[in-house]
Parts: C-alpha cells; structure tokens; sequence
C-alpha cells in the first residue's frame, strides 16, 4: 500500500510549460559602411490595405490629417499668392496636398511629392508621389543623395531639392520614418476577432444547434431527414414525426456561461486610440467621458496636433522655403478661462486675466 501515501507525490515541471512574455531584440535601421544605403517601403501594400480596409484604423489617421492641417494656412501675401497657384494633379490645392501627405506619412511612415520650379527657381507645382515606388539612396554618412521612382521597369532619378519628403517618429540616423499602421494591426485584429466570434455566438441563441440521434443507419433515410429537418428549424415551422424516432439535444450554450466579450472590446477600444494618439470621441465615439474628463483629453489632443502643425511648418519652411502657419481647427483656452471666472476669483490665475501683466 506504499504507493497510496502522500509521500510519494511528485511535483511537475511547470516552470517550462508557461513561458514569460518577451520583445525581441531590435536595431536602427541605420545607413550601412558602404557607398549608398538604400530604403524602400516594402511592407506599403499590406499597410495600405489596413488603412482602406479598417475603419477604425482610417478613421484615426483621417483625424490626424485632417486636424493637423486644420483650417488651412496664414501667410504673407507673397508666400499665400505662390501656395494659391500650386495645383498639384491639377484638382488639388495646397492643403489638400499637405493633408494628403500626411495621411500617407502615418500610413506608411514617409510621404514624397515631386517639386516643380521655373527656371528662375520659383516654386509653381508639388505633385503627390506613390509612396510604394519611392527608393530612398543615402551615403554611408547618412545624408540623403536620391530618390528614384520606379514604376513599369522605368526609374526615374530626382536629386534630394526635387523632393518634399515628410517622414513619421524618425527614430536616430534612419533614412525613414516609421507608420502608425505597425503599432495598430494587433489590436485591431485583436477586436475583430472578438466581435466575429461574438457574431458566432449570437447566431446560435437565435438558432441553436441540435444533436439528433436517428434510429436508423440507412444513408438515404439519414439524408431526407436532414433535409426535412433542416428546411423546418430554417423557417421556424413544428415538427412532427412518428414516437421514437429520434432523439435530440440542444447544443447551444446558456446565456451566462459564457465571457461577457463587451468589456474586452472596450479595453481594446482604449487602447486603440491610445496608441494612435486620438481621443476616441475626437471620431464621434467613446463613452463614459465627463465634461472634465473630455476637456482634459482635448487639451492632450491639441499638444499633439500642435506639434504635428510644427512639424509641417518647419518642413515646409526648410524644403520649400515658404514660412506658413497651420491654424488649430478649436481652442479651449478661452472657454477654460471663462469657467475659472464662473468658479471664482480664488481660482483664477491673474497672470492670465490682468492686462497689465507679462503675460496678457
């Protein structure tokens, strides 16, 4: 009876069954020690594909572009008459180009327009270029040397001045940017796949599945009454069948055995939008939000597109040599200050409010 005492369990190896979660390694995909380094977008066609595919992910990147170049440019009238003439394709203007440019930076990381100049050098057209053709070539200090187009076996060569290049979160010495679309897929692949399954599970209280035991193994007895039984539980009709034919049983699961997937849905909801960097109701979503709460993610939000308008500007400025300024769509400042007056003087900053300080 030795082998029934309580002395003689033996512990499992579950250490190596369940293993710690883990990033791999990664490196800069910086310039190489040789004559030229090139880049090119490899991965353009599946990120594309997500963008035109996924609503949330379009929407998001749609929001981006379209807050950051807001309600379009201030600029002297010289630099506004020279944007005005700027068509691009023809139909476009100069900030359907820009926010072009920068959907397509955050789908992809990078976008390139070809600049046209007179001969005197003056700016007269920027024309969108198809970001997954573009090679980039740089030297093996890291400064850029070309661009080529390839389209049809034909490349095209531009000089680095013959583009309006704008890259996303370049990180280091890398020649790139890098695309949001990257940071996203997992998530909202993550989602889908919580509400198809979710899809599934709602078809099957509507219509359960049945296990039906039949007194008979004849093939052709089993086949005309799937078929019957089939085209009855379809329409929803009664059945009636001679006693002890067949047996059934209801497979479906109850109602509160199963997860409740809502909850998850809005955890990767969140966290969607937080890796995107757009508040969720800034895309008319999002629940459960205070006034305060919604406030406080807006003034978040306008830091961000802020800073993206900078971005644009400076590029602008150094590539094109035209100094712009992107306006901000809405501020909340003057409506944060009119409720500091409603909630008091105690609670209002007098640097903000007297005319005759430094900051007025």
């Amino acid at each position: 009876m030795g082998e029934n005492q309580i002395s003689s369990m033996i512990a499992g190896n579950q250490e190596n069954e369940l293993e710690d979660y883990s990033v791999d390694s990664e490196d800069l995909d910086s310039p190489q020690n040789t004559k030229e380094t090139e880049f090119q977008n490899n991965e353009w066609k599946d990120q594309l594909k997500y963008y035109l595919k996924t609503t949330d992910i379009q929407e998001v990147i749609n929001a981006r572009a379209r807050w950051t170049i807001g309600k379009g440019f201030k600029a002297d009238p010289q630099t506004t008459f020279i944007c005005d003439t700027i068509k691009g394709n023809g139909t476009d203007t100069f900030n359907t180009i820009l926010e072009n440019m920068v959907r397509v930076y955050h789908i992809g990381g990078d976008s390139y327009a070809e600049i046209v100049r007179s001969e005197k050098g003056n700016l007269i057209n920027l024309k969108p270029l198809n970001q997954g053709r573009i090679k980039i070539i740089a030297n093996r200090q890291g400064i850029i040397t070309r661009y080529e187009d390839t389209y049809k076996g034909v490349t095209t060569k531009y000089k680095p001045e013959k583009i309006f290049h704008l890259t996303r979160n370049r990180i280091g010495d890398e020649i790139h940017g890098r695309s949001m679309i990257d940071v996203l897929v997992n998530l909202i692949l993550a989602k889908n796949e919580a509400l198809t399954d979710y899809k599934k599970v709602m078809h099957r209280f509507v219509m359960p599945q049945w296990k039906f035991k039949l007194k008979t193994d004849d093939p052709a007895e089993i086949a005309a009454y799937k078929k019957k039984m089939d085209a009855a539980t379809a329409a929803g009709d009664n059945i009636y069948e001679p006693f002890d034919v067949s047996e059934s049983e209801l497979l479906s699961v109850a109602p509160n055995a199963t997860l409740n997937p809502l909850a998850w849905i809005q955890y990767l909801d969140a966290a969607f939008y937080k890796a995107a960097g757009v508040p969720q109701f800034i895309v008319g979503g999002g629940t459960g939000f205070t006034e305060a709460s919604e406030k406080i993610a807006y003034l978040a939000w306008q830091q961000t597109i802020e800073e993206d308008q900078l971005f644009i500007e400076e590029e602008v400025g150094q590539q094109l040599g035209l100094s712009i300024e992107l306006e901000f769509p809405a501020s909340l400042d003057n409506e944060l200050i009119s409720d500091k007056k409603k909630d008091g003087a105690q609670n209002i900053d007098q640097s903000e409010m007297d005319p005759g300080s430094e900051n007025a």
